[in-house]
């Protein structure tokens, strides 16, 4: 399956590594598929054989099934195989080989129940210093507003734009509980620890509007913990920056943070 192109049976892939992900759910649902059809066949062998029938005694001989061993030792040489051939070369390369900041767009994404909050750093490509002492209605993130660097910093609340074809670095942090942030397209999931600083990546490759979830329940309002990601043209992003006000601190509404 080519990057950015659709998947059988699974969520639309518009990132460039998720074909990998994609190859390898794909292995483990056909080793499955032939356990159960192979152990289906072997069931239903035992309860014709050795079904109760009358003059027919139990023998007490133990029976060398060779053939079992040789099964299992083929399912554990396969399961080897994925692991180290598939599962652990796309892991070392998407969770440690990041790509530099200077070629990246990177993202802080700040989650809370029941939003994400987006913080992007405005023209001077630097992000304002940040402490929870200064997080208020109208400071989502608290931003320090005796930090120069922050005045012109974007804030977004369930919104993200990034460009497309190049790769992307989000920072992940919580105000409050521990949350997942999950993009399927992109074939990303990470999990949001209170008390640190998350870092993931990934690298779109076709335009479109996805879903952001939460995949940790959070909270009685998990449920509305959604946003959108929007993969834009570099034109179409930089005009979208254009357009966001500096330091204007999104209009949201009480019952998207009620607990």
């Amino acid at each position: 399956m080519m990057a950015g192109g659709y998947s059988l049976w699974l969520p639309v892939d518009v990132s460039k590594h998720g074909f990998e992900i994609d190859r390898l759910i794909y292995a483990l649902h056909i080793l499955m598929a032939v356990l159960f059809v192979g152990w289906g066949i072997v069931f239903a062998y035992c309860l014709v054989r050795f079904r109760q029938r009358p003059g027919h005694r139990a023998d007490a001989v133990v029976i060398k099934a060779k053939a079992s061993k040789y099964a299992e030792i083929g399912v554990a040489v396969f399961e080897a195989v994925l692991l180290l051939a598939f599962a652990v070369p796309v892991l070392a390369r998407v969770k440690n080989q990041f790509p530099s900041e200077a070629e990246s767009e990177v993202v802080r994404v700040v989650a809370e129940q029941f939003a994400w909050n987006g913080h992007y750093a405005g023209a001077d490509g630097v992000f304002g210093r940040t402490d929870p002492k200064f997080i208020a209605p109208d400071n989502l993130i608290g931003l320090d507003p005796n930090d120069p660097h922050g005045t012109d910093d974007i804030i977004t609340v369930n919104e993200l734009h990034v460009p497309v074809n190049k790769p992307v670095i989000v920072r992940l942090s919580s105000k409050d509980v521990i949350h997942s942030f999950a993009v399927p397209a992109l074939r990303v999931k990470q999990d949001v620890i209170p008390g640190m600083t998350i870092p993931i990546w990934f690298e779109a490759a076709r335009l479109g509007e996805f879903d952001i979830q939460c995949a940790q329940l959070c909270g009685n309002n998990h449920f509305k913990m959604r946003g959108r990601i929007h993969i834009d043209t570099d034109a179409a992003f930089a005009e979208w920056k254009k357009s966001k006000a500096p330091g204007e601190a999104p209009k949201v509404s009480e019952e998207d943070f009620q607990l």
